[in-house]
């Protein structure tokens, strides 16, 4: 955790019941080889295979053409090397929620698990469109795909982390039957928590970059501009922009898109409606060949 703030907002949690997921073991020894500056495809590799889950969540992420580019990858090695090490800790990141989440759902109703599924296919799209539209707009917003992605999965992890611990909460929202996802200021009022929260504590829990952690706490808005989190600005641009593609595909109510639209588009840097239009043919042109 980095803060006192966090700290007290986690045990607020504990108290009522919601437990934040552990980090996992491999996390934690990734990180302290970054702490000891030894970096390489060897050390990393060898960490991860110890992992069977992460590492073949890691290895499909990593073979599609997004961050492949069309290279069929066979080892461990090889992705690694290709997507470049500093990289490939945002895709390990990732990797490493989508198999402990999945882990939690080991026993759930019949209503869980059909909620389960659709958040993973949400989620997952939703991280694609991420890393495409940040490929997109990398001069202008610093963001790189990977670091997009792994926001994209991690942005709504306070969902099957609210889900497994609140027994009303899956058919309170009925997740089991939309594809929208739960408004926070619904969830605190039904049970004095809400997914924005809960998932930026396991983002801090999980020791992800800042400008992520404050991306994923701000992903209904913008978040403050200066400093480091510029970058989460940017991040919380790409995330809005990639739910309202999402939305679209989906023909899905949008109620936070219409008052962030203007300040998001001029966060990336796309000016007018026929901009718009463009940006939107392209990335979903993309999209639909992943």
């Amino acid at each position: 955790m980095h803060n006192n703030d966090d700290e007290k907002a986690l045990l607020e949690l504990v108290s009522k019941g919601i437990n934040i997921p552990p980090q996992p073991r491999l996390l934690i020894e990734l990180r302290e080889l970054q702490t000891k500056g030894k970096e390489d495809v060897r050390d990393l590799s060898r960490i991860i295979a110890k992992d069977p889950g992460i590492t073949g969540t890691l290895f499909r992420a990593a073979s599609s053409p997004l961050f492949s580019k069309g290279k069929k990858l066979e080892s461990l090695n090889q992705v690694l090397t290709i997507i470049g090490v500093k990289q490939a800790y945002s895709l390990v990141w990732a990797a490493a929620l989508t198999t402990s989440m999945s882990a939690m759902a080991t026993s759930v109703s019949k209503n869980k698990r059909k909620a389960l599924d659709i958040f993973w296919e949400h989620s997952e799209q939703v991280a694609q469109l991420c890393a495409i539209i940040a490929q997109k707009r990398i001069s202008i917003c610093k963001v790189f795909q990977e670091q997009a992605y792994m926001t994209g999965i991690f942005y709504s992890c306070g969902i099957p982390v609210l889900m497994q611990r609140i027994p009303d909460y899956c058919n309170a929202l009925n997740l089991h039957t939309s594809l929208a996802w739960p408004n926070p200021e619904q969830e605190d009022a039904l049970f004095e928590s809400n997914h924005r929260t809960v998932g930026y504590l396991v983002a801090r829990h999980w020791s992800l970059p800042d400008y992520a952690c404050n991306a994923i706490r701000y992903h209904h808005e913008l978040a403050p501009p200066g400093g480091e989190r510029d970058r989460a600005r940017a991040l919380t641009a790409i995330l809005a922009l990639a739910n309202h593609y999402y939305d679209q595909m989906k023909e899905i109510p949008e109620p936070h898109w219409q008052a962030m639209q203007k300040e998001v588009l001029a966060e990336l840097q796309i000016p007018g409606e026929k901009d718009e239009e463009d940006f939107h043919l392209k990335v979903i042109d993309l999209f639909r060949l992943h």
